[in-house]
Formats: C-alpha cells, sequence, structure tokens
C-alpha cells in the first residue's frame, strides 16, 4: 500500500512511524502548506515526493491511500477531495467539527466504496479491548451505571512543552482556530472509550463546558482563549444506564489518563489508559461480597494504523469507522447545545 501523508505536524510523525513499521506499506509523499515543515518532515522519514497543496498531489496522484493529519476543521474539505479522487482515507480524530459535516463524509466514503477509518487512538489499548469483551459477553450483568474521565494537565505542566509559547498547544485553546476545546480534542476519545467500552450509545446528554481565565484579556497574540478547558456531562444510554463523563486540561498530576468503569448487576469493570500503560481490573462473582477487585491478564492488540492497512487489502472498512465518529460527534454537538440551553439534548 502506498501512503500520501497529508499534514505534517507533530502527530504526523506518529503516523509516519506507524505506518512505516507495517510490511508491505510505503510512505510515499507528504503534504503540507508550510515549505520548511515539509521539508523536515519528509527528510526524517525519507519520504521523496514532496507537495505544498492536495490537489498537486492528487494530480500526481501515485498513491493508494491519504492519512488525513491537517488541522480540525480542514478534515472536511480535504478528505472529500481525496475520495473524490478514488483514495481511501485514515483520517485523524475529530473527523469533522460538527455533525453534519461528518455525516456528508461518512456518505460519501460509504458511496465511494473505498476505506474509511478513524484514529481514536485509545482504541490501541488492550485494556479497553478485553474489557470490552467482557462487558459484551455478560461478566458483569445488564449495566446500571458508568464513570469515565480524561485527565491531562498540559495546562498545569511543562511535561509536553509550554503552550504559552508554542502554537500546537495554543490553537487548541482558540476558536477561530478551529478548535472546540477539551470537548472537541480530547471529550471525542472519552466519549468513544466509554461508549465502546460500556458497548452503549449515549441517548441523552446534560453538559456543563467551562473556559478558565488563563492569560490578560484572554489573549496570547493571534490566540483568543476562549475554547473550554474543562466540561462534564451527565448522560443516559440506551438501555436504561446512567452515567457520568468528563474531561479536563487542567489536571495537575495527570499526564494523559482514561478511566472508564462500568457497573453491573452482577459485577464490575475498570479499564485504565495511563500514559501509554493499560490496565485492567474487575470484581465479578463472590468478590462483589467483599468489594475485592483483581487484575485482569490481556493480550496485545493490533494498532488502528495496522488495522487500516488490513481494511485496505481487504476491501471492506474497520472499526473505528466514519460512521462511528460522526455518530461521537453528534454527541459533542449535543453537550454544546445543552451547555447552551441548560437544558437536557436528546439523541436521535
Amino acid at each position: 500500500m502506498r501512503l500520501l501523508i497529508l499534514g505534517t505536524g507533530g502527530m504526523a510523525n506518529q503516523h509516519a512511524a506507524n505506518f512505516k513499521a507495517i510490511e508491505g506499506v510505503s510512505v510515499v509523499g507528504g503534504v503540507d502548506v508550510v515549505p520548511e515543515r515539509l521539508a523536515a518532515f519528509c527528510t526524517e522519514h525519507g519520504i521523496a515526493n514532496h507537495f505544498t497543496t492536495l490537489e498537486d498531489a492528487l494530480a500526481w496522484g501515485e498513491f493508494d491511500a491519504v492519512a488525513n493529519v491537517t488541522p480540525d476543521r480542514i478534515h472536511p474539505p480535504t478528505t472529500l477531495q481525496a475520495i473524490a479522487a478514488g483514495k481511501h482515507v485514515f483520517c485523524e480524530k475529530p473527523l469533522a467539527t460538527d455533525a453534519i459535516k461528518a455525516m456528508e463524509m461518512t456518505e460519501a466514503i460509504e458511496r465511494s466504496g473505498k476505506v474509511g477509518m478513524v484514529n481514536f487512538t485509545y482504541r490501541n489499548s488492550p485494556a479497553l479491548q478485553k474489557g470490552r469483551q467482557m462487558v459484551l459477553a455478560g461478566e458483569i450483568g445488564e449495566i446500571r451505571h458508568v464513570e469515565a474521565s480524561h485527565l491531562q494537565s498540559w495546562l498545569v505542566g511543562r511535561h509536553w512543552g509550554d503552550w504559552k509559547t508554542e502554537s500546537k498547544w495554543l490553537w487548541r485553546l482558540s476558536k477561530k482556530h478551529g478548535s472546540n476545546g477539551a470537548l472537541g480534542d480530547i471529550g471525542i476519545h472519552i466519549v468513544d472509550f466509554a461508549s465502546y467500552g460500556s458497548g452503549l450509545d449515549v441517548a441523552h446528554v446534560f453538559a456543563r463546558l467551562k473556559t478558565f481565565d488563563k492569560a490578560p484579556d484572554h489573549k496570547i497574540g493571534e490566540y483568543d482563549l476562549d475554547a473550554n478547558d474543562s466540561f462534564t456531562m451527565n448522560v443516559d444510554f440506551f438501555g436504561g444506564a446512567i452515567g457520568t463523563i468528563q474531561a479536563t486540561r487542567t489536571a495537575a498530576g495527570q499526564m494523559d489518563q482514561l478511566r472508564l468503569r462500568v457497573y453491573g448487576e452482577t459485577g464490575s469493570i475498570e479499564m485504565i489508559y495511563d500514559t501509554g500503560k493499560s490496565t485492567l481490573r474487575a470484581c465479578l462473582g463472590e468478590d462483589v461480597h467483599t468489594a475485592t477487585w483483581r487484575d485482569v491478564p490481556f493480550d496485545p492488540v493490533e494498532t488502528n494504523y495496522q488495522r487500516f492497512v488490513q481494511a485496505v487489502r481487504a476491501g471492506r472498512a474497520q472499526e473505528p469507522s466514519f460512521r462511528r465518529a460522526a455518530n461521537i460527534q453528534k454527541v459533542l454537538d449535543k453537550a454544546l447545545a445543552s451547555d447552551l440551553s441548560h437544558a437536557d439534548e436528546a439523541l436521535g
């Protein structure tokens, strides 16, 4: 499979490294509107063909698939261009900044017969995959309650750099630069993590979003610091369970932790991804009478990158699909609406 990487910012390095490690995959081209960044990226990863526009890359055309690693708001137009040119697409999350655009992209890829998948990176956690299997197998009975959180701290600590001076962080705080804040950036991950791990879809959401004061006049240079930093959701799931989903970038002491607890009528399962390490625990059987939790072993799982390559070779999309991403975006859109209306919002 011949791959073009569209957008050569920080996350593109993960795409290049992971795809190049898969036998039979060649990264044959790179695209970026910033020539210096493009040249540095292509040199680092040994990519021969450089393009400063997607149009030029499509005119060349010597590739089978596109990894779309552009900023969020650029995903829809560039993905639709690639689909129209007959290319498979592996898109970074979110698929789009609203569900209408995401569904347009979904319908386009499904009509084309090409493979479209979205990089929900935390699906690569073996604890999540094993925990979901246990839930779906009925090991905790009917689900009653769900707790989910995604905690980061880069607004507090400098472990990933200085957000006050680096554009790769500042744009994530600014609506006019295409950001939907913590809700759009990490909320999409934890909503997927919670829904996928529990096997449940969200039916109703009541949300609160918060943007904290971070600089004089809420501005640093060209960046208006107006995107949300934290959110909480109370949710009802189809099937009758209820739960909470929350995320923040201000959780000092937590670099990048996703935690999901699923409580059923006969037991509970906890799935954790914490800065590269996965943990799975359960309270099952007689242990429910002593509130004893035990570690659960799991096997390694294939990554989204590997599944995408398999899907292209088989000519059939795997999860996480464009449709899944569009449905998760619907939950985020309803959360934004709920914050404005101060009311519960229902999903169809």
